[in-house]
């Protein structure tokens, strides 16, 4: 199983609240390679859910997330590219990797990731939908959509509560992170 894990290789599209948490989760549980896209920064209305502290305002997620990585988990070969994930890059970014996990939080990017992994590659997805709000987290679950895509999550948009609390985003997160180590184990039923 450890030998597995250490050579296993993992991409994370988004390096938010789920992403970060993500990616936090796997290099812990040992993954050998994690590689993650963003192009955003660490901004203070997102410390309630990211994997992230004061000491990262203003920087790029990817390089804070580097950083935390390296003093978790000094083994696990952690890449990462500071760009936008586009329908024109998105095949060259993630064509190496089996896995790909999406943790996007806009839903048209949620759909495009998935729309054009599935047609353009091999890739099995693990994607995160209905996290928002502070409703019971054991409502989220993972869902297997296709032979290829994974869904976690409550599968219903909590917007009318206006927030997206810790909880629920890390209970998402850690639904998305252990379909990623079911995987790469050789297990494909949530």
């Amino acid at each position: 199983m450890k030998e597995k894990l250490l050579q296993s290789k993992v991409a994370i599209a988004g390096a938010g609240g789920l992403g970060s948490n993500i990616a936090v989760m796997l290099a812990r549980s040992n993954v050998g390679e994690i590689f993650i896209v963003d192009f955003d920064k660490v901004d203070k209305s997102n410390l309630n859910r990211q994997h992230y502290s004061e000491e990262h305002l203003g920087r790029y997620k990817t390089e804070a997330l580097a950083e935390q990585i390296n003093k978790i988990n000094p083994a696990v070969n952690f890449i990462y590219k500071t760009v936008k994930v586009t329908a024109d890059n998105i095949v060259e970014l993630f064509k190496d990797y089996k896995i790909v996990c999406e943790a996007f939080d806009n839903p048209v990017y949620k759909a495009m990731l998935v729309e054009n992994l599935l047609i353009h590659t091999k890739a099995t997805i693990i994607s995160g939908s209905g996290m928002a709000g502070y409703s019971s987290g054991n409502n989220i679950k993972t869902h297997k959509k296709l032979s290829r895509l994974y869904v976690c999550g409550d599968l219903e948009s909590d917007i009318a509560s206006n927030c997206i609390m810790s909880p629920r985003v890390q209970i998402c997160a850690g639904h998305q992170a252990n379909m990623i180590i079911r995987l790469i184990l050789g297990e494909n039923t949530p």
